[in-house]
């Protein structure tokens, strides 16, 4: 396994809840750091850029939360030093094509996923990460 910890950035508590007993039982990564806030995950990452071993592998980011949104996270992370490969995966309820549009310009995220998440799609991000690392 090559995902070893996940970032799950979601303001929705029982979205991060179910997400995280899902990837529990899915075996997708050895431990899961989940923030509420998008500030809050920035700030972790700021704080530790320059240490692969404790920055994650991936991050689930949900687009629509208050305080920070997923499009601004986005436009922080990608201006931080790091030297790591994080795959970045919008998870979201948006069917909206302008944000699958607007996810298209950023090179950091892998892929799309339509809430709800799913073991299917699960292991399908499974197959992108060790593809990748």
């Amino acid at each position: 396994m090559n995902n070893k910890l996940t970032y799950i950035i979601d303001d929705d508590k029982l979205t991060v809840k179910l997400m995280s007993i899902l990837i529990s039982k899915s075996k997708f990564c050895e431990e899961i750091h989940s923030f509420n806030n998008a500030q809050f995950a920035i700030d972790k990452l700021k704080e530790n850029w320059d240490d692969s071993e404790i920055l994650p592998d991936a991050i689930l980011l949900d687009l629509n939360m208050p305080v920070m949104d997923g499009w601004q996270f986005l436009d922080e992370f990608i201006h931080l030093p790091i030297k790591k490969e994080i795959s970045i995966f919008i998870m979201t309820s948006s069917i909206d094509p302008a944000d699958i549009e607007m996810a298209k310009k950023y090179d950091v995220i892998k892929d799309y996923i339509m809430k709800p998440i799913t073991a299917n799609k699960l292991d399908m991000l499974c197959k992108l990460i060790s593809k990748i690392n």
